[in-house]
């Protein structure tokens, strides 16, 4: 999306060092290739073969050759069955769907595998590209995102309008007209906004807790990793949702030499959401000092057709921008009546630069 997009131009990205997932109060490194699979410490001697296996199976998988298939229909066989036909344990189950598919709940057990398949192959390739972890984050913080797409904006025409309160949104035949701020009224046929300006047009969907901590070290058994990602799955710690911690440093300039940023998060289901959060604080003792925030989770109660009021979803819990993507693909498509044509981008890309400079 930001390369189609061309917003990279203004961002400088590192690879995340690491990526791991919790079993049993550890934390081992994700075995998302053959060779990882055999050496992982995560499974036993005859689960690896079969976990290799299945990996190759994966990676061989192409949904427009039949022969790939090995009697998995993409369409109807469910991944539960799929994990069953290679005699996957509960554990590996777990790292599968959790921290190489980032799944965050286990209802895609009962679901057609093909998205499973594709998830897992997205895991992988981009490993492949990267070598340490198959995730990137920007230099000086994922503030630069808004930084760069307003920049981009600003050189198609975009005008930026920045601490102006808004007042009111002003509705005319229960369609939106404009946009009241300190007197003054923008006007407009389409707004786009976050469900904290319109409180009456969004439900309340859940709540997350985060908690940021401040290290003076490398978390525990990731090889001194100056940044990671650890994902706990639900069923580690008898939970519904999975717990993320991403863990990033001076290495990503986001932090002074020395220092280390955790953010542990997740879904909150219990009266005592910092509990829920312990068994990722434990993983990154000691701890400096740490900044709890439990917020609301909204999404939009209507799809904005007859308001052109758009509306986004808060932020969930994950660390991955995937559900977030998804989100602005689905806005995009309610205004524009149909989905964003990133192949079409690519053609206008490829008639003005060229294939090979691509």
């Amino acid at each position: 999306m930001l390369l189609y997009t061309e917003v990279t131009r203004y961002l400088d990205f590192k690879v995340v060092e690491g990526s791991f997932v919790y079993k049993g109060g550890k934390i081992y490194k994700v075995p998302s290739t053959e060779t990882e699979a055999l050496a992982s410490n995560l499974m036993g001697m005859f689960e690896k073969r079969r976990f290799r296996k299945f990996l190759v199976f994966v990676a061989n998988f192409d949904e427009n050759d039949p022969k790939t298939f090995e009697g998995v229909d993409p369409q109807s066989t469910s991944m539960r069955e799929v994990y069953r036909k290679f005699d996957l344990g509960q554990d590996v189950i777990d790292f599968t769907g959790h921290a190489l598919a980032l799944y965050r709940t286990d209802d895609y057990l009962d679901q057609p595998c093909l998205e499973t398949i594709n998830r897992i192959k997205l895991y992988s390739e981009s490993l492949a590209r990267y070598g340490k972890s198959p995730y990137l984050y920007p230099l000086y913080g994922l503030g630069e995102l808004p930084q760069g797409f307003a920049r981009l904006s600003a050189i198609y025409g975009g005008t930026y309008m920045l601490n102006k309160p808004v007042d009111d949104i002003i509705m005319e035949n229960g369609k939106v007209v404009g946009v009241k701020s300190e007197g003054e009224v923008a006007r407009c046929k389409q707004l786009i906004c976050d469900p904290s300006y319109i409180p009456d047009r969004v439900r309340k969907a859940g709540q997350v807790i985060r908690i940021i901590c401040i290290l003076s070290h490398p978390i525990k058994n990731t090889n001194d990793a100056n940044s990671c990602q650890i994902i706990i799955p639900q069923n580690q710690v008898n939970r519904k949702s999975d717990i993320y911690v991403c863990m990033i440093s001076y290495a990503h300039n986001v932090a002074a030499q020395g220092k280390y940023i955790a953010i542990a998060s997740t879904t909150v289901e219990t009266a005592e959401p910092e509990k829920e959060v312990e068994p990722a604080l434990e993983l990154l003792e000691p701890i400096d000092q740490k900044f709890v925030a439990i917020s609301d989770l909204y999404e939009p109660i209507d799809d904005g057709s007859e308001s052109q009021v758009f509306c986004s979803c808060s932020y969930d819990a994950t660390t991955h921008f995937e559900t977030t993507c998804n989100d602005i693909k689905d806005i995009y498509k309610r205004m524009a009546g149909s989905a964003f044509d990133f192949e079409n981008m690519k053609r206008k890309q490829n008639d003005v630069f060229g294939e090979a400079d691509q």
